[in-house]
């Protein structure tokens, strides 16, 4: 079967302007991102406006959170801790710019269909609750406890509490968090999909699996005491700019810095820090890398294998090249690694990384030689078929020379959004643990279901085949965001009703089911006041602290509700016989914390110890060397060498990835800076071979098919092709508009992660 996806123009902003590409060779941040960022405050009529919320951001006495990335806050209490991207995202978010009524009433959803997601949200702030009206095709005010009707007659209607299934984004806080997965567990589902699903799900099950924790153990001080850190599949430039920092204070104070990704990121270059003013006023940039290795996509695990090879093949030799003392005590399965390895060719690891057996001993040199070594990785490592698989490699390259239970040392995954892993932490998991329902069960008074539910892709799969009815999605854009955007459309279409809470229109609002209900709450920017006076919220960083965030703008309209409140009321109507206190946990959050603390390992005192200035940091069991594992130990895996390399000579590897000048599924421009492209966003960057060998030329039009395991193919038509500096046999293209490449049924078996990271596709001139 073929499903052909005709390009529509792309998602960012209409331009006739000429597109262009051209080498980057300035800093990271620096002047670049004063100036983007300048620019910014103008297009959304904010020049007085956001700097005053910059001095407000990441504060950690009554600051508001940045709603981008999880990088935690400055341990020093630095007063300007912020980044470019993270600007633009409260910036966005601040708009002056309304969706209101009368807009709705003006366009229909069929129109607004036609326009580019970048329009979509560049509208503005959402204002009130708004139903879909089939009969006019509009969106239409309704009032939110008639919304709150429509839901709870609607769930409470289901057959069984499972046909409904309960999304969230990263975005939530910690206090919306727990209440949703109350809400939810006590309707009687466990499908809490979330958008863990697609980035970090393998990362959660194999640290669960090799260390007991489903978290890395690094912590930002770490950063500032590793001798050598090794990055894999990370761009930190866009994904994470405040690393820039750590990497930056790394190489002034001699450390080795190995970022391993298929593309030379701009992260992996040089860097001026903004808040450096001498070094800004003079232009003096610092070097962010000592090594890089351009690994072919997916051959992480092959490049990882070979490092522990090398130190294997050095400890022969000499015997302080692994922690034997550590190895004895603390490890469960060596012998049986080292076997893997010793077994495993240097041909082998040379071909499915795509390096030379040089190269990778030039690595492993710089980490049998470095008494503190931290790892950290993002979505270039984990979505693949072998996504867990290479997290537990890296655990293992870790164990070898004890760096686990020290400082300086550890895994440190990068999360994506600002409080993804606080959603996981407070109950936002389709595969909840018996331990952690039993203490939500006893600490407030609940029965809550013990069979798993549904993630992201089996969510989708339900909603096409009509098992699951009722769709909420609590903030995101799920229709962009999920994996084969025609399949996840036609399982939205299909719902008897889809609940979307946001802040902005975006599409997941015109991708509806046949009741269809928008609901704007507010952001993290905005005052938040209930019954008992201005509240604030928490949320955890990627590195395990939890720390207060307080908004302090007047709400973009009076008619907002809070997270807290949008799901309290959709609990009390959908719930009627509830005895939950949800009325009193929205008059103060406070009451919330305080039940939290009773069902949430970790979280004891909460009300106390997140007031502290920098809030608390969660306990990591495996940083102290306990490991919650059958054997109480750290566990080595065994994994075979995946082959990552296609057997069809005129086969690609496309990985999605993001533009510098978006977040998530929010596009600000046309532009990617530190990539060198302007004015294009349907292109696909290749290697200047491949093009050759299919008679491509720089800026030509391409056709790209992808062949899914099934057989089934997904085309786009009429993207530039553009030279860029990876391996052979790899590409790159910009996600979301490459989604529609990656089959519903193509995700990793050990994750269930939509392989983003590995579409096979063809290339030909259009």
């Amino acid at each position: 079967m073929t499903d052909d996806k005709v390009n529509d123009g792309g998602d960012g902003p209409e331009t006739h302007t000429q597109w262009s590409q051209q080498d980057y060779h300035h800093p990271s941040a620096g002047w670049g991102a004063a100036i983007s960022v300048a620019q910014v405050l103008g297009r959304q009529h904010a020049v007085t406006s956001g700097p005053r919320a910059m001095l407000r951001m990441n504060h950690e006495n009554g600051g508001f959170d940045c709603p981008g990335c999880a990088w935690p806050d400055a341990t020093d209490g630095l007063k300007l801790d912020l980044c470019e991207n993270g600007v633009k995202h409260v910036v966005w978010e601040m708009t002056p710019k309304r969706a209101g009524r009368e807009f709705f009433a003006e366009h229909t959803v069929t129109e607004l269909e036609t326009w580019t997601d970048f329009a979509l949200e560049d509208v503005g702030r959402l204002t009130e609750p708004m139903v879909y009206d089939a009969a006019t095709d509009h969106y239409v005010p309704i009032s939110w406890q008639a919304t709150f009707d429509l839901i709870g007659a609607q769930l409470r209607a289901l057959e069984s509490p499972n046909q409904a299934s309960f999304y969230t984004s990263g975005r939530l806080s910690n206090e919306a968090t727990f209440l949703y997965q109350l809400m939810a567990r006590e309707y009687g589902t466990n499908n809490l999909p979330d958008c863990s699903n697609m980035c970090h799900e393998a990362s959660g099950r194999a640290l669960q699996a090799a260390l007991g924790t489903g978290k890395g153990t690094a912590d930002l001080r770490d950063w500032e005491t590793a001798e050598a850190i090794f990055i894999l599949g990370v761009n930190a430039a866009s994904n994470a700019p405040r690393m820039l920092t750590a990497l930056s204070d790394a190489y002034r104070r001699g450390a080795q810095i190995v970022h391993i990704n298929p593309l030379v990121e701009a992260a992996a270059g040089r860097t001026i820090v903004p808040h450096e003013f001498v070094d800004m006023a003079l232009f003096k940039a610092t070097p962010t890398s000592t090594l890089n290795l351009q690994v072919r996509v997916g051959g992480d695990l092959a490049l990882l294998r070979g490092i522990a090879k090398a130190v294997l093949e050095e400890a022969r030799t000499d015997r302080k090249a692994l922690d034997e003392v550590f190895l004895e005590r603390h490890t469960d399965g060596f012998a049986a690694y080292q076997k893997v390895c010793e077994d495993t060719e240097w041909a082998d690891l040379e071909r499915q990384s795509g390096l030379t057996e040089a190269d990778i001993r030039r690595a492993a040199t710089i980490y049998s030689q470095s008494r503190r070594t931290l790892v950290s990785w993002c979505l270039g490592v984990t979505q693949h078929e072998h996504g867990v698989d290479t997290v537990r490699e890296i655990v293992n390259l870790l164990l070898l020379r004890g760096n686990l239970g020290r400082e300086g040392a550890g895994p440190s995954p990068v999360r994506g959004h600002s409080n993804v892993q606080g959603n996981r932490t407070c109950g936002i998991n389709h595969r909840p643990s018996p331990e952690f329902l039993d203490r939500l069960a006893t600490a407030c008074g609940i029965d809550p279901p013990r069979e798993h539910g549904l993630d992201t892709v089996r969510t989708i799969a339900a909603m096409r085949d009509g098992s699951v009815k009722v769709f909420v999605g609590m903030g995101g854009n799920f229709a962009l965001a999920a994996p084969d955007t025609a399949a996840t459309g036609e399982g939205l279409r299909a719902c008897e009703l889809t609940v979307q809470v946001s802040t902005k229109l975006n599409r997941s609002h015109l991708v509806h089911g046949r009741q269809a209900l928008i609901l704007p709450c507010l952001g993290r920017t905005e005052a938040d006041v209930q019954a008992a006076g201005p509240q604030s919220v928490s949320v955890e960083d990627s590195m395990s602290m939890v720390h207060l965030s307080i908004g302090r703008k007047r709400p973009a309209s009076p008619h907002l509700l809070s997270e807290p409140a949008i799901i309290a009321g959709i609990a009390q109507a959908t719930l009627p016989r509830s005895q939950t206190p949800w009325t009193a946990y929205v008059e103060d959050y406070d009451r919330i914390r305080d039940v939290m603390a009773k069902a949430l390992d970790g979280f004891q005192d909460f009300n106390r110890r997140v007031r502290h200035p920098l809030g608390f940091r969660l306990r990591q069991p495996a940083r102290e060397l306990v490991f919650l594992t059958p054997s109480g130990r750290a566990e080595f895996s065994t994994a075979d060498l995946p082959d990552v390399v296609p057997a069809e000579g005129d086969v690609l590897i496309l990985q999605t990835m993001r533009s510098h000048d978006q977040w998530n599924t929010t596009i600000y421009s046309d532009n990617d800076r530190y990539r060198g492209v302007k004015n294009l966003r349907t292109l696909i960057l290749m290697n200047p071979d491949d093009m050759r060998a299919r008679s491509i030329k720089q800026g030509d039009l391409v056709d790209i098919t992808a062949t899914a395991r099934d057989g089934s193919t997904r085309v786009l038509r009429e993207y530039r092709a553009l030279r860029y500096d990876m391996p052979r046999g790899n590409s790159a293209g910009y996600m979301p508009e490459m989604n529609v490449l990656v089959a519903a049924n193509d995700y990793s078996t050990q994750s269930d992660q939509p392989l983003m990271k590995n579409i096979r596709i063809r290339v030909t001139p259009h």
